[in-house]
């Protein structure tokens, strides 16, 4: 346990090393009392053989940072990190700032403490009264101005050996708040080629002040001279070559009902030599995923060549478990004739649960059963067992014995013999499946060079019609001692799927979208090496020879190699997607829903005097544009509407709706059905109580008036209750008699959010898409002023 702990953190200090954050304040230093020096690799005094001291460390990071006089230094860390060609000295600083015994602020920085550079700050204010105006008053231009002052300040050094990054930490999508942090990356330049591993990061806020900073570079790389590189075309061509999309079932859990599968062809960016086009294999031991709007998306984690071209069996060994109800003495009974339960082994009790899953609606009966593990009236162990009641499927299973163990034991239970015994308990725990379960295969040496191992790990791909069901996952542990199964765990969903193969796109066809969905980029790649006794060790057996304690990190010679490299980079859109295996088309891997990557332009709305707004909303797919066209004066229905406050008061994203899945008994509205664009909107301002139920009907397409707007305004800015005692409001327009919400009306003219015409209301006059998308953008400036901070001594 002590190995993996110990490589956990290796790797965790591994990744912070190449992250930073960062803050800026404009204050005097103060001189500061001496601080210990904190345990680190094994540091507890204070080195004395640094260029840069400890006190020296302080006063840099007071001047580069600008930290104010009232933030002490809590604590300072001396450490080392691993570059390519040796190691550098860093200093670790923590600065604190606190009033009345509660912390106000904190700012860590870290210098380099061979040559005093910045290597990275970032911090955190205390400021809940502060309330960041909208529209932001830096937008992203002027960020990048702030960026490029501050980098002439603490690198002026390097500005002329960086370019500026258009694409990285763009919002593609406009803020609907002023919580907005512009994120402004310039990358390093070498031979006149971008190594984007190596570069100045900086965090401005939205109003002007940057809040992270980070250095990541390292000067000891070899860069080899940029000479004879395949031409972007031909490197197009070896990529389309060498592509392999994978087909896969999905499934996007934000679609109306809960989602259904759906088939896509995954394809995962890659990247060849770009000298002699060859395949290049991840340097860090895992398979190139892609990254999309929202996050990072790879396969089912694991390369595609490692699983078996062969099933567990050629057909199934058994027939699907009928549905039934298990008692607990049955799913005891059930657990112990499928494990050897280690000797000792007393049931300890069991607890009976039911749930719908949200996923497919359907109900779900468990059993969660538990052994004690004694010997010699001492607990050593325990075993857990979670039993589907209504089939009998075991879906997990694990024993683990921490007490009583023999120390000098050696296991005996070869990778062969584990193997097979993870076959056979696939076999027998899921024998309808047998025939769609894969082995993912792992090479026998990467265990202990093919020694007998404490435990041996197996996963297991599901595969219908040739494609990776995502969503499931089997797994199997095998004890080196005894040879039984240590753990298992099945997660295996309920879905249905066609029994004749669907008909597919070609995988060139595949290839050919995906190639749109990526640019190909030329830049540098570095490949670690790592070199033990001599001999080479692949990524793959160093992380686990690192995890099991064989040896340590220090034994191991760390090398590096930097090459030229073509890669594909995903393209900028702003949402994630998924090609549609079955027609072709980009569906939004959130919601199901058919998209593009080239979003359409309004062509109507140009010198518009609500465009700004309109475009906002378009942004958001509030407002459909039909043949380019928004059609800013049409009037807007009541569906629209609702789409406009749920995204304005949800960020932009789609609303969950807990409860309101494939296991909802029934829609809420009789007109907006569970397969309605609407529907998740619909139901998500129910839930809020913007909305009532009304007679059951919500009239989607029906016409908005302005007292209607008004009214679910105010109920969505909280003050409805408020705003029904109209006589609290001065109101003084010239058609009071005709409105009957009154109050409302009162709050929205008096916030700004709406207008008056030649001092009259008119509460009947229908709303226009243009009127309110204008409405909205008013309403989310008039909401950040509203905000109150909570009271707080």
């Amino acid at each position: 346990m002590r190995s993996k702990r110990h490589f956990v953190a290796l790797m965790a200090a591994a990744m912070l090393a190449t992250s930073v954050p960062s803050a800026v304040f404009a204050e005097s230093v103060s001189s500061e009392a001496p601080a210990a020096v904190a345990e680190n690799n094994g540091v507890t005094e204070q080195p004395t053989d640094v260029a840069v001291s400890k006190d020296k460390a302080v006063s840099l990071a007071r001047e580069l940072v600008q930290i104010p006089k009232e933030y002490k230094l809590q604590s300072a860390s001396y450490y080392s990190d691993v570059l390519a060609g040796g190691k550098r000295g860093l200093w670790g600083l923590d600065f604190v700032y606190q009033a009345n015994g509660k912390t106000k602020g904190t700012i860590y920085v870290r210098i380099n403490a061979d040559n005093g550079q910045l290597v990275e700050f970032s911090t955190y204010v205390d400021k809940p009264n502060a309330k960041p105006s909208y529209p932001l008053k830096v937008e992203r231009e002027g960020a990048q101005d702030i960026a490029i002052s501050y980098i002439n300040k603490v690198a002026a050094a390097y500005k002329d050996q960086v370019q500026y990054n258009p694409d990285y930490g763009v919002q593609l999508l406009p803020p609907l708040t002023g919580d907005v942090r512009h994120t402004i990356r310039y990358d390093r330049v070498v031979n006149g080629v971008p190594y984007y591993d190596n570069f100045i990061e900086l965090e401005v806020d939205s109003e002007g002040h940057v809040m992270r900073y980070t250095f990541n570079w390292d000067d000891t790389i070899q860069f080899p001279k940029a000479e004879q590189v395949l031409s972007l075309q031909d490197a197009n061509a070896k990529l389309s070559e060498l592509a392999e999309p994978q087909l896969s079932y999905i499934i996007p859990y934000g679609a109306p009902g809960g989602g259904k599968p759906s088939l896509s062809y995954e394809m995962g960016a890659m990247a060849i030599d770009a000298v002699d086009g060859k395949i290049q294999e991840n340097p860090y031991g895992y398979g190139y995923g892609y990254y999309g709007y929202g996050g990072y998306y790879g396969y089912s984690g694991y390369a595609a060549n490692n699983v078996s071209d062969t099933p567990v069996s050629e057909t199934a060994l058994g027939n699907k478990p009928i549905v039934g109800n298990l008692t607990e003495k049955e799913a005891v009974a059930k657990v112990e004739a499928s494990f050897k339960l280690p000797e000792g082994a007393e049931f300890r009790g069991s607890n009976y649960y039911e749930y719908a899953n949200e996923a497919t609606g359907e109900k779900m009966k468990r059993w969660s059963l538990d052994w004690t593990i004694r010997k010699d009236n001492q607990e050593i162990g325990s075993a857990y067992a979670n039993v589907d009641s209504q089939t009998g499927v075991i879906n997990n299973f694990y024993s683990y014995q921490y007490n009583g163990v023999d120390q000098e034991a050696k296991p005996t239970v070869t990778f062969a013999q584990a193997k097979s015994t993870a076959l056979e308990t696939i076999k027998k725990q899921l024998p309808w499946l047998s025939n769609e379960l894969y082995l993912v295969e792992v090479d026998e040496k990467t265990y202990n060079n093919g020694n007998p191992m404490n435990e041996y790990y197996f996963n297991f791909v599901h595969k219908v019609h040739g494609a990776t069901v995502t969503y499931d996952y089997i797994n199997v542990s095998i004890d080196g001692f005894t040879g039984n199964a240590r753990s298992f765990d099945a997660q295996i969903s309920n879905h249905s799927y066609s029994t004749a193969a669907p008909k597919l796109i070609t995988e060139k066809q595949a290839i050919e979208k995906w190639l749109t969905y990526y640019r190909t980029q030329l830049t540098y790649q570095l490949t670690p090496q790592y070199v033990w006794d001599g001999q080479p060790l692949p990524i793959e057996k160093y992380l686990l020879m690192i995890a099991s304690g064989e040896i340590k990190p220090e034994e191991v010679e760390y090398k590096t190699e930097a090459k030229l490299v073509y890669r594909l980079v995903p393209r900028l859109i702003d949402e994630a997607v998924f090609l549609d295996a079955e027609t072709g088309n980009w569906r939004n891997r959130e919601t199901g829903d058919v998209t593009q990557l080239e979003k359409p332009k309004a062509t109507d709305i140009n010198g518009h005097w609500a465009q700004r707004q309109l475009e906002l909303m378009v942004a958001y797919k509030a407002l459909d544009v039909k043949d380019g066209k928004v059609n800013p004066n049409a009037i807007v229905t009541r569906g629209e509407l609702i789409k406009m406050l749920v995204l304005s008061l949800n960020g932009g994203r789609n609303p969950y709706l807990y409860g309101y899945g494939a296991a909802a008994e029934k829609a809420s509205f009789s007109d907006v059905a569970k397969d309605s664009s609407y529907y998740a909107y619909v139901e998500n301002a129910l839930q809020n109580n913007w909305i009532d139920i009304g007679d059951g009907s919500f009239n989607p397409d029906g016409k908005v008036d302005r007292e209607e707007m008004a009214e679910l305004i105010v109920r969505a800015l909280g003050y409805n209750t408020l705003a029904n005692h109209d006589e609290l409001f001065n109101i003084s327009f010239k058609d009071t008699a005709d409105i009957e919400k009154k109050g409302q009306a009162a709050i929205v003219v008096g916030l700004k959010i709406m207008s008056l015409s030649s001092g009259k209301f008119l509460p009947d006059k229908e709303v226009t898409r243009a009127e309110a998308a204008t409405a909205f953008f008013r309403f989310l400036q008039a909401r950040a002023d509203l905000q109150e901070a909570p009271l707080t001594n």
